[in-house]
């Protein structure tokens, strides 16, 4: 919704909108953000463009964040996230690096097959959420957020610096394509039609490159982020608009923006980097403690693991938890009560559920109060409403797997 020039999303964080003359952003406002390949094509299909991680990207098309949410749930919708950091990590020295950084087993992964992990601090914070592939090209290919970009970047090219000035072999190129994510129930069914590899092979969390409705060397990983089946299409930037275009031609695909993709991952419980996790949330402390190695566990060799690793079985200050609660919706930063009225945590984020019809949010609380079906309070505008403790997904995942 829009208030006063700036865009609430369904999640309550704020992204700034564009002056605009006939429908077009100023060059002033667009001047200082980066465009995705796609740029031009939001706008020619009515894309609302607006400022995010310091990218112009469409929030909405035509048609509602509600049905635009819906139709992805119900069939499939494609999302441009090419402002993601795409990453390859090549040499033989290549999981040695990625396993200084994160605190996944990237040793163990078959080939052409991918992880979700995490870059941690000394600390035990969170830097960043990304996945990691191990390519059947003799690479790592890594996609990384791009609120973190930078950070990301840097962190990644001084351990390859380090390493190298080791004598290790290895080196990090970054990919300049453009990423899109077709995401939804018929989505398989929908790029089948562009595709001689046979999909049904390709299970979650795995890749293959191949050439889609005509454009060669694509990476086709099946993944996403909305708790549906899909895949992340990772294109030459040259070819990007053709590959929309092409599937945009099956009346099954809608374009959908930033709205319906905050509001479907908080459905499936996914976390958005900087609000549900930071530097400040330790794996254990975000509910992601399966993200951790067996062997790495064993090891305690990644950032952090002196504070993780003994998290595991000890008493939390605080856990990531799901909440669903009727009335106003809850946003981030509501304050998080006990019964009793003492404040005991906060949410981070949190939105009217279109497909529950009620509203969910994630937060942190004490370990004590984690318990799901325990009852808890959230303020919402100076008043106090019901919440419970919910188990995480709100709407159950559909990820294709290998009977």
């Amino acid at each position: 919704m829009l208030r006063a020039g700036r865009l609430v999303s369904p999640l309550g964080f704020r992204l700034t909108t564009l002056p605009s003359v006939r429908g077009r952003p100023l060059s002033c406002a667009q001047d200082v953000l980066r465009r995705t390949p796609l740029y031009d094509f939001h706008l020619a299909h009515g894309g609302k463009m607006v400022a995010f991680a310091g990218w112009s990207l469409p929030v909405q098309y035509r048609e509602s964040h509600i049905e635009s949410h819906l139709h992805t749930r119900r069939h499939c919708s494609l999302f441009d996230v090419s402002h993601m950091l795409q990453t390859k990590i090549f040499g033989c020295d290549r999981v040695k690096l990625m396993e200084n950084l994160v605190v996944g087993d990237i040793a163990e992964l078959k080939t052409n097959q991918g992880t979700l992990s995490l870059f941690t601090n000394e600390t035990g914070g969170i830097l960043d959420d990304l996945i990691v592939t191990n390519t059947s090209e003799g690479y790592l290919y890594v996609v990384s957020n791009a609120g973190c970009w930078d950070k990301d970047l840097a962190l990644m090219q001084d351990k390859v610096k380090e390493l190298q000035s080791k004598g290790s072999d290895v080196g990090l190129q970054v990919v300049d394509n453009a990423l899109l994510a077709l995401q939804g129930p018929t989505a398989a069914q929908v790029l089948q039609a562009g595709v001689s590899d046979d999909l049904r092979k390709l299970p979650f969390m795995t890749s293959a490159v191949m050439e889609v409705f005509g454009v060669s060397g694509c990476r086709v990983t099946r993944c996403g982020y909305t708790g549906e089946d899909g895949v992340e299409i990772s294109v030459p930037a040259t070819e990007a608009v053709h590959l929309a275009t092409a599937l945009l031609k099956n009346p099954e695909v809608k374009l959908a923006g930033l709205a319906a993709r905050d509001s479907l991952r908080l459905e499936a419980g996914l976390c958005l980097y900087g609000n549900d996790i930071d530097e400040h949330t330790t794996p254990v402390e975000g509910s992601l403690s399966w993200t951790l190695g067996k062997r790495r566990r064993s090891a305690m060799d990644f950032p952090g693991a002196k504070v993780i690793v003994p998290q595991l079985k000890g008493e939390l200050q605080k856990r990531r938890v799901g909440l669903t609660c009727e009335g106003a919706p809850v946003r981030a930063h509501s304050p998080i009560l006990s019964t009793d009225g003492t404040v005991i945590g906060t949410v981070t984020s949190g939105c009217p559920s279109p497909c529950l019809k009620k509203n969910v949010a994630m937060g942190y609380v004490p370990s004590k109060f984690s318990r799901p079906g325990t009852q808890l309070l959230v303020e919402v505008r100076r008043k106090q409403q019901m919440a419970v403790v919910s188990k995480m997904p709100f709407v159950p995942t559909k990820y294709y797997t290998l009977k």
